[in-house]
């Protein structure tokens, strides 16, 4: 019963699919283009088999009537000996009269000359002056007939009429059209074998099409399909393996972050809740109260910067990217490291900034001043007493060279690949005393690249690290350098 029900589904699907609507159209197509030729083909065989047909016939007539051509009147032995040399090439039947319509020969009865009236059409067309020729098709035949006048010193004394049947040429326009019928019905035949073979191979590719899809909205992103062919559902099969495979890197990468997420969440909160406990289990005195109170506090802060961080990923990650306006590098830079003056003041590390005025960066509102800020703030963290962060620019060609450079740790050749990765720490347990989430590195490169402009890390000779960024270079308007 179930194997009824799903050929019962399958045979519905294809009659309501349009690969067999497709497929109709190319019989109907083809039958028309068949029907058009079945009719065409008759017509013009019987064109020109009339056209041969009228030129023998005339011809005959006219060799009757080249031989009386020179006389004034027509003999009745002369013209039976006329007729019967017309009559030996094939004509069933030669009649002659003379200039008033009487009959002088009839091939059907050659020794009646009892000068009765012949009153065919033909005969009277040609002693009116006119040849005459009629051509039919009847089933076994092709009927011809033809009568044409006997002129002497431009005055008519008769006409002839010749009467022909051909069974052949009849036989070949009756064959010649059975055998178009035939391929046609053949051609049809095989035109409506082949769409329904394509109906059913393309439903069927595009069934398994629709399966993979089904399954991709149940949550199955690693559903594939075969990448055969080079046609459109080929094409749509690779665009199809190409989305799937995002959306389970995507998937992949979502269900790592969540992860990481409430890893990173987890930690401050146990750390929130030890500290209370702490604090509500057990006497203390003022001085060490506040210290651990200090501390919640400090896991607090912690909190909010870990969750501006998150929000902010997610804000690059749906909202679609803002209009830029051109704006000037030299006082975005500056600001950057007057904000960032006490924290490099405490760290004992010296802020350098080397920026000509003119440079423009076409970017979104803050993106540039967040970018600096948190590379700037990074070198701070991660560097030495003593130490500096640089800002330098410099132009090359059309792109606007950015480098902030620190004289801190540096990175590990291994860890550079994955810095920009969300969550990612060089040194974990140095980056949580720091305050870092190993989310500020990755903040920097997506609103780097939704600028248009990219990012690289490298080793500083000396030790530490040079953050490269690449910009389109666009000149600042002197009266907004004014």
């Amino acid at each position: 019963m179930a194997t009824i029900l799903r050929y019962e589904s399958r045979v519905g699907q294809l009659l309501r699919s349009s690969q067999l609507r497709y497929a109709a159209a190319y019989v109907l197509i083809t039958s028309a283009v068949l029907l058009f030729l079945n009719i065409y083909a008759p017509i013009m065989i019987r064109k020109l088999t009339y056209s041969a047909q009228r030129n023998a016939i005339l011809d005959k007539a006219q060799l009757i009537v080249s031989s009386f051509s020179n006389q004034e009147s027509l003999d009745a032995n002369k013209v039976g000996e006329a007729a019967q040399s017309v009559q030996d090439l094939y004509t069933a039947r030669v009649v002659m009269t003379d200039g008033g319509g009487r009959c002088l020969y009839d091939s059907l009865d050659p020794e009646n000359r009892s000068l009765r009236l012949v009153l065919y059409p033909e005969l009277a067309e040609a002693l009116a002056g006119s040849d005459a020729v009629y051509i039919r098709y009847e089933s076994e035949y092709i009927i011809s007939k033809a009568a044409m006048p006997i002129v002497a010193y431009n005055r008519i004394i008769g006409a002839v009429y010749l009467l022909e049947r051909d069974p052949d040429q009849a036989a070949l326009i009756a064959g010649l059209q059975r055998t178009i019928l035939w391929i046609s019905v053949g051609l049809e035949a095989v035109v409506v074998l082949v769409s329904l073979l394509f109906a059913l191979v393309f439903s069927r590719r595009m069934g398994k099409l629709f399966v993979s899809i089904r399954k991709m909205q149940d949550g199955d992103y690693s559903v594939r399909l075969p990448e055969r062919g080079h046609d459109e559902v080929a094409r749509l099969g690779q665009a199809f393996n190409e989305l799937a495979r995002r959306l389970n890197q995507s998937e992949e990468v979502r269900k790592q972050f969540v992860s990481n997420a409430s890893h990173e969440l987890k930690t401050p909160l146990a750390s929130i809740k030890l500290l209370t406990d702490s604090i509500l289990q057990n006497d203390m005195d003022p001085d060490t109260m506040r210290e651990f109170v200090a501390d919640v506090g400090n896991e607090a802060d912690r909190l909010t910067r870990l969750s501006a961080k998150l929000l902010e990923l997610t804000r690059l990650d749906t909202q679609p990217v803002e209009e830029r306006e051109l704006t000037a590098l030299e006082p975005v830079a500056d600001r950057v490291l007057r904000m960032l003056t006490p924290l490099a003041r405490k760290q004992g590390v010296r802020l350098e900034l080397d920026c000509p005025p003119g440079c423009g960066v076409l970017s979104a509102a803050d993106d540039l001043y967040q970018i600096l800020f948190n590379l700037a703030e990074n070198g701070i963290k991660y560097n030495t007493e003593g130490g500096f962060v640089a800002i330098r620019t410099d132009v090359a060609g059309d792109s606007l060279l950015i480098c902030v450079e620190d004289s801190g740790v540096g990175i590990p050749d291994g860890e550079k690949p994955h810095i920009f990765e969300r969550f990612y720490r060089v040194d974990k347990a140095r980056s949580r005393k720091a305050g870092g989430s190993g989310l500020g590195l990755s903040i920097v490169r997506d609103m780097v690249l939704r600028n248009e402009g990219s990012i690289t890390v490298t080793d500083r000779p000396g030790g530490g690290s040079c953050f490269r960024l690449s910009f389109p270079y666009y000149p600042m308007p002197e009266e907004d350098l004014s």
